[in-house]
């Protein structure tokens, strides 16, 4: 039986960007570019008219720009949508917001028109709108963060000695992230992060958890302590790994080459992890496509480590989970809500 293609709406103000879109789009054989629209209201009578299954939305366009559109889409008519955005740090408030009020995903705007560069675009553009179909979109309201208490004045207790957390995300995970580290307490467990972000995002996306969090969060700096009560974000332009530093640990930026093709990437977050803590390592893989990460969090618990995954109900997607999962990587399947008590747990004496 041929498999249906997923149906696309390009929403982009500027006909450079649709043409180049609806060629790359339509060279994948799983999709299909159905229609496209050069501002909000035209895209609501399209929407209307071909029922799409994912659309890219431009963030800055005139009449009504895409996070107000986005808005009242997510409200009226929730579905799908990868934003086209300017992969660039005055870009990422925007995209941050906007991945806050339901988008899948984000993608840069295409910037150059050399085949090979377009073929590498259009790869990661396909592959993203077509996990974005397989979206689960009641996960992608904007979340009703419990508002945090003040500060605890006395310590949550005493923590194994050496304890440390490492979390892993991809495709809804920047909001994944923000539920987990907002409901820990100001001195929990350190907590390092590798959440594929590009460069210029990382910086600002580190400070909006932080903005939510008791606890204080960093994009991580090279030999930067690791220490209780504080959160280390990967920067997107390296990987983050731990290393041992005396009696306690650090972070290691390593700018080597992608792994997983990805950079930062989960797999030497956790290889490294584990190998610095060992038994009193904790890894846990949030919602995001593909597996990157699988393999070492199966390294991690065959090593002694705790291991927990996002539960494939709260998941916006089940691959890297998923993948961990098969391969039997997991000691324990978490809803989204319940992994900050789980780590509070693990690391408490």
């Amino acid at each position: 039986m041929k498999q249906k293609k997923v149906k696309v709406l390009i929403v982009d103000d500027s006909l450079l960007i649709r043409s180049l879109l609806s060629a790359v789009i339509n060279e994948d054989p799983r999709l299909e570019v159905v229609a496209t629209a050069n501002d909000p209201f035209d895209a609501r009578e399209k929407i209307k008219h071909w029922i799409p299954d994912v659309i890219t939305l431009d963030i800055e366009m005139p009449k009504m720009n895409g996070i107000a559109f986005l808005k009242n889409l997510m409200r009226l008519r929730p579905m799908p949508v990868v934003m086209i955005s300017t992969l660039t740090q005055a870009g990422a408030p925007a995209t941050l917001e906007a991945l806050a009020l339901g988008a899948v995903d984000y993608v840069a705007k295409p910037h150059s028109d050399n085949p090979q560069a377009l073929a590498h675009y259009g790869k990661a553009v396909c592959e993203k709108i077509y996990w974005a179909s397989k979206a689960n979109i009641a996960n992608l309201a904007p979340t009703a963060l419990t508002a945090l208490e003040a500060p605890q004045k006395t310590a949550i207790g005493a923590l194994k000695s050496g304890f440390l957390c490492a979390i892993g995300a991809s495709t809804g995970g920047t909001e994944a992230i923000k539920v987990v580290v907002s409901q820990l307490p100001y001195d929990a467990p350190p907590i390092v992060i590798a959440q594929h972000i590009p460069a210029a995002f990382s910086q600002s996306f580190a400070r909006r958890v932080n903005g939510c969090s008791a606890m204080t969060v960093h994009e991580a700096e090279h030999q930067q302590p690791i220490e209780r009560g504080h959160v280390y974000l990967a920067p997107g332009s390296a990987h983050l790994l731990v290393k041992r530093m005396g009696a306690g640990y650090c972070c290691h930026l390593d700018t080597g080459p992608e792994v997983n093709r990805h950079k930062p990437s989960v797999e030497p977050l956790f290889d490294s992890g584990s190998e610095a803590a060992d038994k009193h390592f904790m890894a846990v893989m949030l919602t995001g496509m593909g597996a990157d990460g699988a393999a070492a969090m199966r390294r991690a618990k065959d090593r002694g480590g705790y291991t927990v995954v996002q539960n494939e109900q709260t998941s916006v997607v089940w691959g890297m989970p998923g993948a961990a999962f098969k391969l039997g990587a997991a000691c324990q399947v978490l809803a989204l809500e319940k992994i900050s008590s789980a780590i509070m747990r693990q690391s408490l004496r």
